[in-house]
């Protein structure tokens, strides 16, 4: 009888573990046509591609390529710095798709032991199996989730490369900024030295006033005061960048112009939005499935081959007097995520158009601040010829050298705001690391 129970039992579990094996192709299927509601469109533009199939934006993020140039400064600086990454968003990838491999199968049945106490005090081990059999979409939904997460991941990882080579760059650009007006201000000073000696030796001599020499000391002073500036920003910004590269980058010189974007590359803060309106809607879904009535099946067998089973019909969460508020706040939730989509696409694309036309702006004030440059070079040149024939003052050549050094630091200036302008567009785009060697 003893061994007539136990193969029973065994009957009765492998029925089940059948049965699930049988719903693997239906049941997800007819969950969802079930878990059916007013905004179900939504939830069809929020659902993820079939398993096996590559989701449309991890393929996005595969497809996108680095526009830094190979060789370029650029291209080095974000090699040293990727090299040295301590890829947190990439293990943060990984467990995410562990977590999908394990949502994969939450279809099949559950085995575990189930210890009680009778009404004997006699103590009884038993193993029982449960097969969900109608969920209201629930474990479709789970697995929809675990999806979202993975691309989640994906997009963290990706805005993370990006914004480590984004930063690494600005870095790079804040110390090439430095170290070339670290240079104009030697050049200035070195003239402006010549210019204070020919004045102090006009002062001992009687022919020039002492608040002439003084002027010029003054602005001897006001120059040394910003080179000095300028070099210990170009130190510090070198230093930040050699700590978070794998190799140093002291002699890496010049900035280059970046490749072209492709007109398709969607801003990554899109993406972002996108997944996590995916997440919102998956967890909506699992929501609206808890407080809606299921089926299941269990089975059981004891230590003594005693074996047991059944359908059980139960909700997660009772109905009560607010359930059809939360029901219907479940199905706004849907309508929410949505919006902010919409609403990072906005952001996206403003930020995007004011960048695209401060970076025009920049480089045109770039080639009118070199013209600018060019003609205080002239203008210079032609007091110093007429200072030379006795036609100028020492003072007269010093104020147009002001101009000439105002002029060399706006085109300066403005040649950087352009390069910033230039990253962050491609920061935006997602564009300054590949999707596949992130």
């Amino acid at each position: 009888m003893r061994q007539a129970a136990i193969r029973r039992g065994i009957v009765l579990l492998s029925s089940t573990i059948l049965l699930s094996g049988c719903l693997k192709s239906t049941a997800p299927e007819t969950a969802s046509r079930f878990a059916s509601g007013p905004n179900d469109q939504l939830v069809g533009q929020a659902s993820v591609q079939a398993d096996g199939e590559t989701s449309p934006i991890i393929q996005n993020l595969k497809a996108r390529h680095s526009i830094l140039q190979a060789g370029s400064p650029y291209a080095t600086v974000a090699s040293g710095v990727l090299a040295s990454d301590a890829r947190v968003a990439e293990a943060e990838l990984r467990v995410a798709i562990l977590r999908k491999k394990a949502a994969d199968r939450n279809w099949l049945p559950t085995l575990g032991p189930r210890v009680s106490l009778t009404s004997l005090g006699d103590l009884v081990a038993e193993i029982v199996v449960n097969q969900v059999l109608f969920d209201n979409g629930r474990k479709r939904a789970e697995r929809d989730l675990a999806q979202a997460e993975v691309e989640a991941a994906a997009v963290a990882m990706s805005t993370d490369g990006n914004k480590r080579v984004a930063d690494a760059i600005g870095l790079y650009l804040k110390a090439a900024e430095g170290r070339e007006a670290t240079a104009q201000y030697d050049a200035a000073l070195s003239d402006l030295n010549h210019f204070e000696w020919i004045m102090d030796q006009r002062v001992k001599g009687g022919v020039s006033n002492m608040s002439d020499l003084n002027v010029i000391q003054q602005k001897l002073a006001d120059l040394k005061a910003k080179r000095s500036a300028a070099q210990e920003d170009a130190e510090t910004a070198l230093a930040e960048l050699n700590a978070m590269s794998a190799s140093p980058m002291d002699d890496v010189r010049g900035i280059g112009q970046l490749g072209a974007a492709p007109v398709a590359a969607e801003p990554l803060s899109v993406l972002e939005a996108e997944t996590a309106r995916d997440i919102a809607l998956a967890n909506a879904r699992i929501a609206r499935a808890s407080h809606l009535p299921g089926l299941g099946a269990q089975a059981s067998i004891d230590q003594n081959g005693n074996t047991g089973g059944g359908l059980n019909v139960q909700a997660d969460q009772g109905f009560g007097f607010g359930t059809m508020a939360t029901l219907e706040s479940i199905e706004l939730t849907k309508d929410t995520a949505e919006r902010r989509v919409s609403e990072a696409r906005e952001d996206a694309n403003r930020e995007m158009a004011s960048l695209v036309r401060k970076y025009e702006a920049y480089k045109r004030q770039s080639a009118e601040a070199s013209s600018l440059v060019t003609q205080a070079k002239s203008n210079l040149d032609l007091f110093q010829k007429q200072y030379d024939g006795g036609q100028r003052k020492v003072m007269e050549v010093v104020g147009v050298y002001e101009t000439y050094i105002r002029a060399l630091e706006t085109a300066l200036e403005v040649k950087y705001k352009a390069a910033r302008a230039e990253l962050r567009i491609a920061e935006l785009q997602g564009v300054l690391a590949s999707g596949d060697r992130i």
